[in-house]
């Protein structure tokens, strides 16, 4: 059973001419020609998710992790205004999200007929591309292009597109067969790697004395961690990766934060790099960008496929390629120099770690002591989804297993539709998705939880401090007289909506009944379960201040 509507039929061949297998469908009236024709087609995955904003964050996180363009479906009106957040994170984190609106036809547009929105190019800030086609026969060669260049830039690309599918009634008409469509190659530009001049910029990197490589988010990639080794052996490098880079060396600073909170004027010159080598999505230390700034390099790289990232005010070469084609040919004509900068700071980094390791031992139940537990309980060889605000700070001061996948929303740093992502990439994983979430994230997007397609091994461990503990770490909130509006008390668990949505519900809120749960807590169960950890709110961010203090 397909749709009659021959636009239907059109978008359908499309997406499955262009490899798409996964479509997340969110039900409604107008788009009932197109899901009827993709829930009947025997080579493309459906998933219906009532929440559009859940829907669209769920197909960003099975993206994700299939690397390839998954796509959204929804009726007209303010439905489709419900993808904006999941397409504003696929657009800066350079995530595939093919996004397929239903619309009414331009003539009921402006004139009062319910659910209509103007649609067109509605989202043109954050869209790759947006094809907007006509339901008329005689509009078949444009449409065809236009869907085909749509797909096309999604899959090379890596970003979002919008395709507008207008429908007039009737909607629900039937047919046996779809007719055979063809669509044309359209040209994509491919980069350009001829115009890097490898040599002048080895001769700039050989008789520097301090190097800097800073790495965001990353997908995990063997062959650039490969690359890396060389770097380490190097003195005069010294490597700063973050929890999302999914790069590990024992000869990098994987906890920044840790080695440069408190540093003096002459510490922060003597760390201010000549060169600065930077690749990946987005940074998270706000210490490290603060740094960058003050003191900056005299020369800063950015290696990217797509657009130059100047988020230090001193960019001097955008290096327009994939990092690991970089890589492969620089290596080849750089040499390594005596130096004593990355000596000298991985000391620093040691010293801080013991400092570390011995204020953990000593201090009471809270939120980093809680981290401490978790990241030393999480299985090996899992895939560790993180919400933002706090949670990822916090994680960021740890050392991480470098058998975990890490992934984050780093994109636009919201902490809207972190479920909704980590569930999407746990049923496109084999690995295990643990997600650690605070309370004020996981109740904001509670309506993940209402998706059928859960795998039962999936875990969600939520730091619950009672509302919003990142404005007590920051600076500022502290000082008005506006806290409650900042910081979001409450008292909600999580308990009720486990037993709504058919989760197992444990809780803790002390290190020992934390260590007590966190034992069987990753065993295979016949649900998919939430682990709930209470932390004090008054003073997790004194605990947190006086670690800083103490590794100084």
């Amino acid at each position: 059973m397909y749709p009659k509507k021959e636009l239907a039929q059109l978008v359908i061949s499309a997406c499955y001419q262009f490899n798409i297998d996964t479509v997340v469908i969110s039900p409604g009236s107008r788009n009932a020609p197109l899901t009827i024709g993709f829930s009947n087609h025997s080579e493309i995955k459906t998933f219906s998710l009532v929440d559009e904003r859940c829907a669209a964050f769920f197909a960003l996180g099975i993206a994700q992790q299939k690397q390839k363009p998954v796509a959204v479906l929804c009726t007209s009106g303010s439905a489709l205004l419900n993808y904006y957040p999941a397409i504003a994170e696929a657009f800066y984190s350079d995530i595939p999200l093919v996004i397929i609106s239903a619309d009414r036809p331009k003539h009921l547009i402006d004139i009062g007929d319910g659910q209509t929105i103007r649609q067109e190019n509605i989202f043109e800030n954050h869209i790759l591309f947006s094809a907007n086609l006509v339901e008329n026969p005689k509009f078949i060669a444009r449409n065809s292009q236009l869907i085909g260049e749509a797909l096309q830039i999604a899959n090379s690309q890596k970003g979002p597109v919008h395709i507008n599918v207008p429908f007039d009634e009737p909607l629900y008409e039937t047919v046996q067969e779809m007719k055979t469509f063809h669509f044309p190659n359209i040209s994509m530009s491919s980069l350009d790697n001829s115009n890097i001049n490898y040599n002048k910029l080895a001769s700039i990197w050989n008789t520097a004395d301090k190097k800097m490589l800073l790495i965001g988010v990353n997908y995990p990639d063997e062959d650039l961690h490969q690359l890396m080794d060389l770097y380490s052996e190097d003195d005069s490098v010294l490597l700063l990766t973050e929890s999302t880079s999914n790069l590990h060396h024992n000869k990098a600073i994987n906890a920044i934060d840790q080695l440069i909170f408190s540093m003096d004027d002459e510490q922060f010159k003597e760390l201010q790099p000549d060169i600065l080598i930077t690749f990946g999505g987005m940074i998270v230390s706000k210490r490290i960008k603060r740094f960058l700034r003050d003191y900056a390099p005299k020369h800063h790289w950015n290696i990217d496929e797509k657009k130059g990232t100047n988020t230090f005010f001193c960019l001097s070469e955008f290096i327009q390629t994939k990092p690991v084609d970089f890589f492969n040919n620089f290596n080849k004509i750089i040499s390594n120099k005596e130096s004593n900068y990355q000596p000298k700071w991985l000391k620093v980094r040691d010293k801080r770690r013991i400092k570390h390791d011995l204020y953990l031992s000593k201090i009471e139940h809270s939120d980093l002591k809680v981290f401490e537990q978790i990241l030393q309980q999480i299985p090996n060889n899992s895939q560790l989804q993180i919400s933002n605000s706090a949670i990822i700070r916090y994680a960021q001061m740890f050392t991480i297993d470098s058998s975990l996948e890490v992934f984050c929303n780093r994109g636009t740093s919201g902490i809207d539709g972190s479920t909704s992502t980590a569930i999407g990439a746990a049923l496109a994983s084999d690995k295990q998705t643990i997600f650690i979430t605070g309370d004020l994230s996981f109740f904001y997007d509670s309506n993940a939880l209402w998706n059928k397609n859960i795998p039962s091994n999936f875990r969600i461990i939520l730091v619950n401090n009672s509302g919003g503990g990142i404005f007590k770490i920051i600076p500022g909130p502290s000082t008005t007289n506006a806290s409650k509006y900042f910081e979001t008390p409450h008292c909600l668990t999580a308990e009720h909506l486990c037993k709504m949505h058919n989760f197992e519900y444990l809780r803790a809120s002390s290190t020992k009944t934390v260590k007590e749960q966190l034992n069987a807590f990753f065993e295979r169960a016949e649900k998919p379960r939430i682990l709930e950890i209470f932390t004090p709110s008054m003073e997790n961010h004194t605990i947190l201040k006086d670690y800083f203090k103490h590794i100084k």
